[in-house]
């Protein structure tokens, strides 16, 4: 099948540019083959699995044919439950952002009849429902359908499974005959043939014929995963499996930049491969990771045809693909040469559908994964560890230390004591600290006990890499000069008077003997030698360190507790999801630490990490 790009189908500039906000680049077998007919003009019945794209393949036809000078239904689009009326009306709305004018109600039982009534009266050109209550509309007089130019039934097969005939053939009866007319169904009953003949005008079949196709001898599994704790899963699976060379699928060029930023943040070696990218810096790209400069190259489909090397480990699905082909397209870019592959695929609630379709037609059963724990990579790592002294020790090729282990000796130390120590070291990553393992946003996360022999290719260590945060997010307190420490202000029950407008006066000299008092000091209040000015408040709260895009976040843990940069960048990215770009520079100090966070994200992670813990500890975190 030809795939075909957005690009190529006809559509507006302000549709191409929406679709690129989106991240897609290249259209679904559905889309390419219905989108021109349906911009033509011509009825169609479209036959494609649930999950397939077909969404986008009529709403985007939906959008071009209104005419945003008026202000009355034009489209109006059926589906069979609220949930998908309110997914279809998303994604219209994402599709016209950039067509002015242009405003889309989804009206469905269970939601306001006000709300309902104030959009029709505003003059929604897309009408997104459910067949009961759009009927019920249609008998109050609320909804108009004589200016409908386009009908569209989404899930047709479904609709007649839950008893919708009747409301459907009084709705189609209820619109102008000069209009479009479009049927979407993964299946073809009789019932809903009996509909096209009877309200479509010649309609042309736009069909999509999924081929079973021979899979190579992958081992394939999937994960059940929330959408937010992806990474943290593919970073256990990486190294639980002790993973060096892989490639990660994703449907979006968005979700390929944000993912080789987090993974870079945490020390893998990964770069982007989509369809932004010149031709020039795809053959860089792809040169470094067929020689192994990258562990992990995460690609989009338009930009992964091609790839031929044949010492892939390991295929991750980060986001499932729309069609079995592209499916095994993906997984065919491991177990070449006659070596051994592996699948790996994230499967996010409805996304479970699309697994059973796949299985369905390779006649591969997909096994289903269970996450590991912390214990068992910890475990793994272990394994691996001895796995590596086990092969030194046997080769014999290593350097005698004897002379050091016996001044060892003869100063009381235990050979095991000595070789604990020893083993300790080389699981901190030799030069590095030893650290505590981070806790992720699940259930825990990854550590740096043990090396990696194979470096990256600027000398550290990945797990090295790991536990130190990049120098743009972090700079520890070690690397700032030292300051006086700071006198505190003494809290008065009385405010003083705003000093922000005329200036301090200064408190005349007095004898040493005699403590300075402030004339304010209800009586009893304790004497004080020293007393800090007030200073003026500012919103937001920033520091002097601090910038201005920025706000710095108090959080009432610190040294004392272990807890170290890492930890505090972890914790933000794994219960928010967002780019490590939003993590400025983490301050910690014995018992509290401050963090400097995007002004624009900061209400929404106080949320979250006021749930959340870092070294079994309940965060408390405010403004600073």
């Amino acid at each position: 099948m030809t795939t075909k790009l957005f690009s190529e189908l006809g559509i507006s500039a302000e549709l191409l540019k929406a679709i690129d906000k989106l991240g897609f680049e290249q259209a679904s077998p559905i889309q390419a083959e219905a989108i021109p007919v349906l911009l033509a003009g011509r009825d169609v019945v479209g036959q494609s699995q649930t999950g397939s794209g077909k969404t986008a393949a009529f709403a985007v036809p939906a959008v071009e044919r209104v005419d945003p000078q008026l202000r009355a239904v034009q489209v109006l689009i059926l589906c069979p439950t609220r949930e998908l009326a309110v997914q279809v009306s998303e994604e219209v709305h994402k599709l016209a952002l950039f067509k002015r004018g242009i405003h889309a109600l989804p009206i469905y039982g269970g939601q306001s009849y006000e709300r309902q009534f104030d959009g029709l009266r505003h003059g929604a050109q897309i009408v997104i429902g459910t067949p009961g209550r759009v009927m019920d509309h249609m008998r109050r007089g609320t909804l108009r359908l004589d200016k409908v130019r386009m009908v569209i039934l989404d899930e047709a097969d479904v609709m007649l499974d839950m008893g919708f005939r009747e409301d459907i053939e009084f709705i189609l009866e209820g619109v102008p005959n000069e209009r479009q007319t479009v049927f979407f169904s993964a299946t073809m009953p009789r019932p809903i043939q009996e509909l096209i003949q009877r309200f479509a005008r010649n309609p042309q079949s736009v069909r999509i014929e999924q081929k079973a196709m021979t899979v190579p001898t992958v081992e394939q599994v999937y994960y059940e995963v929330d959408r937010r704790f992806k990474i943290d899963l593919l970073t256990r699976l990486i190294d639980i499996h002790d993973l060096k060379l892989g490639i990660i699928f994703c449907n979006t060029k968005r979700m390929v930049d944000d993912l080789v930023d987090h993974l870079n943040a945490q020390g893998y070696s990964a770069d982007r491969l989509h369809g932004d990218m010149s031709q020039a810096m795809r053959d860089r790209v792809m040169n470094k990771f067929r020689k192994s400069g990258l562990e992990f190259l995460v690609a989009t489909d338009v930009a992964a045809r091609g790839i031929d090397v044949d010492d892939v480990q390991v295929v991750f699905n980060y986001d499932l693909p729309y069609d079995v082909e592209d499916y095994l397209h993906r997984i065919g870019r491991t177990g070449r040469a006659g070596r051994s592959g592996r699948a790996i695929s994230f499967v996010a609630g409805r996304e479970m559908f699309q697994i059973h379709h796949i299985e369905r037609y390779t006649k591969v059963k997909i096994q289903r994964g269970k996450p590991p724990t912390q214990d068992e990579v910890e475990e793994a790592r272990d394994s691996a560890f001895l796995g590596k002294l086990r092969a030194t020790l046997q080769s014999g090729e290593f350097k005698r230390q004897d002379h050091l282990i016996e001044r060892l000796l003869e100063e009381g130390f235990s050979s095991t004591d000595i070789a604990s120590a020893l083993l300790s070291q080389l699981q901190a990553g030799e030069a590095a600290p030893a650290r505590a393992p981070r806790e992720a946003a699940w259930s825990g996360a990854r550590d740096s006990r043990v090396p990696e022999q194979r470096r990256a290719p600027y000398g550290d260590s990945r797990a090295e890499r790991r536990d130190r945060p990049p120098e743009r997010l972090v700079r520890h307190r070690e690397e700032r000069p030292a300051a006086p420490r700071p006198v505190k202000p003494v809290a008065l029950s009385t405010p003083l008077p705003d000093r922000s407008v005329a200036p301090i006066k200064p408190v005349p000299p007095v004898a040493p003997a005699e403590p300075v008092r402030a004339k304010s000091l209800p009586p009893g209040f304790p004497e004080r030698r020293e007393f800090a000015p007030p200073q003026p408040t500012r919103s937001p709260k920033h520091s002097r360190r601090t910038p201005d895009e920025q706000v710095r976040l108090y959080m009432n843990i610190g040294g004392e507790m272990g807890v170290a940069p890492g930890d505090v960048v972890g914790a933000i990215l794994g219960e928010t999801g967002l780019p490590a770009k939003v993590v400025g520079t983490v301050d910690i100090r014995e018992r509290h630490l401050f963090v400097d966070v995007s002004s624009e994200h900061a209400n929404g992670i106080i949320a979250k990490l006021n749930r959340t813990r870092i070294k079994n500890h309940k965060l408390k975190v405010k403004v600073a």
